[in-house]
């Protein structure tokens, strides 16, 4: 018990100053419990609203493709310019040092590989699994249109179910097939139905035309993917023009490790997400850090 002796009675009470409680400052989110909000604040900056997200999740579907051969070694050194990291149980338990205070949003869906229908997903990863692993958030690919549509679509509900048990949030990744048309209509079917039926954030793509239409109608953050890979310059206007036009962030991974320089390319990436940087200055940044290597 404690000594009670010598001690002060309160009487900073304020009473001329009423209590407040701030807003919670990511779109759509206000209403959550204080765990979820707790890991968004995690892989989004409260200052800026918004999250560079180290997409390295590739492997779970490609194989070891350019630029992921050796995650210890053209990753790692990347991992302390990014928000979050977004990848699979198996790469962060193998590789990841256990020290990282980064937030992790983890792979949970999966089932087949470029060689087959890449729709025909399962939840791959039970929840308790994601509590051990300490994640901020868990990512679900939903294939809106795709020949697994519903199927994809439960995994989504499932994961939003249980994740919600735990104060997990879900991420629900819009995925594009070959025989989808990308524009903005399409974003804005796959993202209203994502956020409709609960998830807490979207990976989308970018698109010239239209896309702020797809952020103004989309009741929660999105955050863009990156895509196939392009020039420095033209990753940046991308990001920039995203961010501009409502983007909550970037998720992305082959447009800063397949870079000429990935730590010079995703230290760019982040002037533009988190300072409004313009592309120009911000690839001007790049080929200064380049040049510094």
């Amino acid at each position: 018990m404690a000594d009670l002796d010598g001690a002060k009675e309160a009487k900073s009470f304020y009473t001329d100053i009423p209590q407040k409680t701030e807003g919670f400052f990511l779109k759509g989110s206000d209403s959550l419990d204080w765990g979820m909000k707790n890991r968004l604040s995690r892989i989004f900056n409260p200052e800026s609203g918004r999250t560079v997200m180290l997409a390295v999740d590739h492997g779970y579907f490609q194989g070891p493709t350019t630029g992921l051969e050796r995650i210890d070694i053209n990753i790692l050194p990347l991992v302390k310019y990014a928000d979050t990291l977004m990848l699979t149980r198996g790469i962060l338990r193998s590789i990841v040092p256990a020290s990282t205070t980064k937030s992790i949003v983890l792979r949970v869906t999966g089932g087949t590989s470029i060689l087959k229908e890449l729709s025909n997903e399962e939840i791959a990863v039970d929840i308790e699994d994601s509590i051990r692993l300490n994640v901020c958030a868990m990512a679900v690919q939903v294939f809106i249109g795709g020949e697994y549509e519903k199927q994809s679509i439960t995994n989504m509900t499932r994961m939003i179910d249980i994740g919600t048990r735990y104060g997990i949030p879900t991420l629900a990744v819009t995925a594009v097939g070959k025989d989808m048309a990308r524009d903005a209509r399409y974003f804005r079917l796959a993202t209203r139905i994502c956020a409709e039926l609960g998830a807490h954030y979207i990976k989308s793509y970018y698109i010239e035309d239209g896309f702020d239409t797809v952020t103004a109608c989309c009741p929660v953050p999105i955050v863009i993917a990156g895509g196939k890979k392009i020039s420095e310059s033209d990753a940046l206007k991308m990001a920039y023009n995203a961010i501009q036009q409502g983007a909550g962030g970037v998720d992305m991974g082959r447009n800063i490790f397949q870079s000429e320089c990935p730590a010079a390319m995703i230290q760019a990436v982040r002037a533009v997400v988190h300072h409004n940087e313009k592309p120009e200055k911000a690839f001007d940044l790049y080929k200064t850090l380049k040049n510094q290597q």
